[in-house]
């Protein structure tokens, strides 16, 4: 009921109580210490999870999303995929509503960290000054290190057995549908397993600008076969060739990972192997996208929802960012 008041708090322009996102901020703190930095979550019967891509403080399309995928429950989970907050000036309402619900309901909502959960792209990108401006030095400094707390990725399977014809489908070894949410992608070189992401020490740390941690959060697809440059200049770029290798070793069905703009919310690339979802529609006021997100049943069946950006108060994006850069896309 909290929860609810409050989003309509923000959603009326309002803020709360500094005391408060405090409080919001540690008990879901007091969540993200307990997880590894890659969660399992178990798709039971009769439950669904719905993957969440970038959102950047878009909080009019945010709750425009969440009136389309439900609050979580029971049987219904949801996993953001990363880059709640930065581009978009209601970065502190995203962050806060979704904190929420990660204290009320921990093991129904999950957040991967984004390469933008990081003090970096913070200060450049809106989300330190927004934070400072609604709440303070204090605060933000508590945003920052709560980032950290942040699982790497998810890996979310299937309980029931596949539907549908499975001859070229990746199963785990118990012969279900398995999917690792990240939000970057893979990996510059081959034999990184489950195992060594789950053991990555995260908590306090910055992705930097190399190691699996960065490229977790960094990377990109490409068609090509192979590795190249990012087009970023962070991280890499892998080809299909890469994510069946990796896919095949890990017993791993696919791949969902979000990082990029696309124009109809998402695509499938790699062969069926990887899929970007993208939950920013009309991203910064200006890329005319639609947005989307991926329904998964605990047979691990995938369906697709679009929906169109909302209107919105008249207030611009990188509002709060620093320097002359509000102009600039990344």
């Amino acid at each position: 009921e909290f929860v609810r008041n409050m989003i309509q708090w923000f959603k009326d322009g309002k803020t709360i109580p500094r005391r408060y996102v405090w409080e919001i901020v540690l008990g879901a703190h007091s969540q993200f210490v307990k997880e590894e930095s890659l969660v399992n979550v178990d798709i039971e019967e009769g439950m669904t999870i719905d993957v969440i891509g970038d959102v950047h403080g878009q909080f009019y399309d945010y709750l425009h999303l969440l009136s389309l995928t439900g609050e979580p429950n029971e049987k219904h989970a949801l996993l953001m995929n990363g880059d709640l907050v930065d581009r978009g000036s209601w970065s502190i309402e995203v962050v806060v509503t979704a904190l929420a619900f990660k204290w009320l309901y921990p093991t129904r909502m999950f957040i991967n960290r984004g390469n933008h959960e990081s003090k970096e792209m913070n200060r450049t990108y809106g989300f330190e000054g927004e934070a400072k401006h609604k709440f303070g030095e204090q605060t933000y400094k508590l945003f920052a290190h709560v980032f950290t707390e942040m699982p790497l990725a998810t890996l979310v399977s299937a309980t029931k057995p596949p539907e549908g014809p499975t001859k070229n489908v990746i199963l785990s070894p118990e012969g279900r549908k398995r999917y690792f949410v990240v939000h970057g992608g893979l990996f510059s070189k081959d034999g990184v397993t489950l195992d060594d992401i789950r053991k990555i020490k995260r908590i306090g740390q910055q992705p930097g600008q190399e190691g699996i941690m960065c490229e977790l959060l960094w990377t990109d697809p490409q068609e090509l076969p192979g590795r190249g440059p990012s087009k970023r200049g962070v991280g890499i770029a892998f080809g299909p060739d890469v994510t069946k290798r990796w896919c095949t070793a890990n017993g791993v069905t696919g791949v969902i990972r979000s990082h990029e703009v696309r124009q109809d919310g998402y695509s499938i690339e790699h062969d069926g192997l990887c899929t970007t979802v993208f939950s920013a529609p009309n991203y910064v006021d200006q890329a005319g996208n639609k947005g989307a997100f991926i329904r998964i049943d605990a047979a691990g069946s995938q369906q697709y929802t679009q929906f169109d950006a909302q209107p919105h108060p008249p207030m611009k994006p990188m509002a709060y960012a620093s320097g002359g850069l509000a102009s600039l896309l990344m």
